[in-house]
């Protein structure tokens, strides 16, 4: 398969001239077109920063950032889902999610479509004319992966969407994204505190750390997903993370 983002020697700094902070350097990362990778690390490693620095809202001190996705007027080749929904009260759910595809060319028609489809997909197709404070957090959640997916993105950037979410409702949208997932072959970036959660979604689950950061270990999880969220097999590949999260927390305090 063909990388839809790579990054060359990426750095990113916070802070001016002397007293800059390096933040991450020589980020070299690369993900295939339909590919779920997550990424963990080091607490002020530089995790949502990186997602920042691929949608172009925040720019790297040095390197490159390749996007191989087509341009189209249509669509957005990237989208973000945070870990707030962030809906706009004032703001029905079918007009939050049009807020997306405000700025692109297409139709009212087309609108009205993409705004149904995304909210069959995430299993809301009743909620059009609900108000944010009418849905759970987990369905307000739904709705801003809706919000990106209207958009029609090849990539899809995710920054601890779950985190703020119980336990029972976090499992079930995990199963959901997954879902999600392999019906739009989206390429996904998702970026977790969360190892159980890393190694369950990911095919590869990345680590950063060090200081500044940079990745210290690329895992790749081979364990069918029929087979993850309990079993030896699972809680091996779990503690594997752990382990390497330890050490690069290690060798971050360590200034290395």
């Amino acid at each position: 398969m063909a990388a839809v983002i790579e990054t060359k020697n990426l750095a990113v700094a916070f802070g001016e001239d002397g007293s800059a902070e390096t933040i991450f350097h020589h980020l070299n990362i690369s993900i295939e077109a339909g590919e779920f990778v997550t990424l963990v690390g080091v607490s002020g490693a530089g995790k949502s920063t990186l997602l920042r620095v691929i949608s172009d809202l925040i720019h790297p001190l040095e390197g490159g950032i390749e996007i191989n996705t087509p341009q189209v007027p249509s669509r957005r080749p990237i989208a973000m889902v945070f870990q707030a929904a962030n809906l706009m009260p004032w703001r029905t759910i079918g007009e939050n999610i049009q807020l997306g595809l405000e700025g692109i060319e297409v139709s009212d028609d087309e609108k009205k479509k993409r705004i149904q489809s995304t909210l069959d997909l995430v299993g809301l197709a009743d909620v059009a004319d609900r108000w944010p404070y009418q849905l759970s957090g987990g369905q307000r959640q739904r709705i801003g992966i809706a919000r990106a997916l209207a958009v029609e993105p090849d990539i899809l950037l995710m920054d601890e969407p779950f985190g703020a979410l119980d336990a029972i409702t976090r499992t079930g949208l995990q199963d959901e994204l997954l879902r999600i997932w392999a019906e739009t072959k989206k390429s996904i970036l998702f970026v977790t505190h969360d190892i159980e959660e890393a190694v369950y979604l990911g095919d590869r689950v990345l680590l950063l750390g060090g200081k500044p950061a940079e990745i210290v270990q690329d895992y790749s999880i081979t364990l069918d997903r029929s087979k993850r969220r309990e079993g030896q097999e699972f809680l091996q590949q779990v503690e594997m993370v752990k382990t390497g999260l330890h050490e690069a927390i290690a060798m971050t305090n360590s200034g290395k």
